[in-house]
């Protein structure tokens, strides 16, 4: 027995020492293929929005602009190891997010015509190298590494095993729709990047989302809206509702349809109602405010309904019978964030299925 585990324990120690003397060939990630950018040319092309462009951001804004949430590289390689190099900017460590999520990385490869999951990977260093993945089979991979959420990067390299080959992976998927929101959007609570609720609704359906979302700033405040009017887009999701207050939804409603009907004619703007919080079960003060709000925002979108062709309102669930879908009273864990993305699935497709979005 004893001979037995030496011989296991010795077979292990040598193959980590072959993997670790591996040559490893590095790649900014740049130049391969983006994905979920709403912006497509920034100056950084891991920023989501050109801070030297559009002005007006408060700082926390402006920080969460540079952050890499929503974007993907795509890209295709035989090595059977994947690993990646960064030189970080800002970071942010939120005690509701893991550091996977906040400042790692997230794989998945494509397998049998889905999305599956590969690995992922986080250092909380300044310039951190990770390994992702490791002594995968031979052959050609389709891969899909989603960037940290909470994080700015000023380099990103992908690194693969010397002699194999990394290649730009074609788009894999269609159109172009942004998603404008709040911590809801950005990921907050989430154990990985790729479980924020644009990115399974991108890798169940092939549509793809441009995520635009600000921890506790999507607000519809002005300067956000003159941002969205350049952005080429085929029409817009919005998660407006869950950050501003009553006066400020008031105020502000109206105004941004009216930027973005106008910037976007004929395109399809599909706003959704805020999901039920669980810090409403037993907190008598949370709850009378949200029912409050979602009251006036009812009552106002059915009017903007009703005045604007292209604009819609649907209702998104991230909840269980059970009310075990929760992290913090108010964000979703990985499972809630799989049920938002579901439940809105066939209202979202049904309506870009009419301005021939498919």
């Amino acid at each position: 027995m004893f001979k037995r585990d030496f011989f296991i324990i010795l077979l292990a120690l040598i193959s980590s020492y072959c993997l670790q003397a591996q040559e490893i060939v590095y790649t900014e990630a740049s130049s391969l293929t983006l994905t979920g950018k709403l912006f497509p040319d920034t100056p950084n092309p891991y920023h989501r929005v050109d801070t030297v462009k559009y002005k007006g951001f408060t700082r926390s804004e402006n920080r969460q602009v540079r952050e890499s949430s929503g974007i993907a590289v795509a890209f295709s390689t035989d090595s059977p190891i994947i690993k990646v190099k960064t030189v970080f900017g800002e970071k942010e460590t939120p005690v509701n997010t893991m550091g996977i999520s906040a400042y790692g990385y997230d794989l998945y490869i494509r397998k049998d015509g889905r999305w599956l999951w590969a690995g992922a990977a986080a250092q909380n260093k300044q310039v951190s190298e990770v390994t992702v993945v490791q002594a995968m089979d031979a052959g050609e991979k389709e891969c899909l590494l989603y960037l940290p959420l909470l994080s700015e990067e000023l380099s990103i390299q992908i690194g693969i095993q010397e002699g194999c080959h990394l290649r730009a992976l074609p788009n894999p998927f269609r159109h172009r729709i942004g998603i404008f929101g709040s911590s809801f959007t950005h990921g907050i609570s989430t154990s990985r990047s790729g479980m924020t609720y644009p990115a399974q609704f991108s890798r169940s359906t092939g549509i793809q989302l441009l995520s635009l979302g600000c921890s506790g700033n999507c607000k519809m405040q002005p300067y956000f809206a003159d941002a969205l009017m350049d952005a080429p887009v085929d029409g817009f999701v919005f998660d407006t509702f869950s950050n501003p207050n009553e006066a400020q939804i008031r105020e502000r409603l109206f105004p941004f349809i009216e930027k973005m009907t106008g910037a976007h004619p004929g395109k399809p703007l599909i706003f959704q109602r805020t999901i039920y919080r669980e810090n409403r079960n037993f907190n008598t003060a949370s709850a009378q405010k949200e029912e409050s709000r979602i009251a006036l925002v009812d009552s106002l979108m059915a009017v903007a309904c009703a005045r604007y062709p292209d604009v819609y309102y649907i209702y998104p669930d991230a909840g269980a019978p059970d009310h075990e879908t929760s992290v913090d009273g108010i964000h979703p864990s990985n499972h809630g964030y799989s049920l938002w993305a579901k439940s809105i699935e066939k209202a979202i497709l049904a309506i870009l299925h009419k301005y021939g979005i498919q």
